[in-house]
């Protein structure tokens, strides 16, 4: 339990979280990126034969 209050009042605890949905943020942005130009590319190649 005091890991969880010094995680929410302190300013490295803050600062932690911030980083933390950062990354994610950051991490699903990409993944979202890169499935779009995947199949963007997959979509402009002809068919296999």
């Amino acid at each position: 339990m005091r890991a969880l209050t010094e995680l929410f009042t302190t300013d490295v605890g803050l600062l932690s979280l911030a980083v933390l949905a950062f990354m994610l943020g950051m991490g699903g942005y990409y993944l979202r990126y890169f499935i779009k130009h995947v199949r963007e590319d997959a979509a402009r190649q002809p068919p296999k034969a």
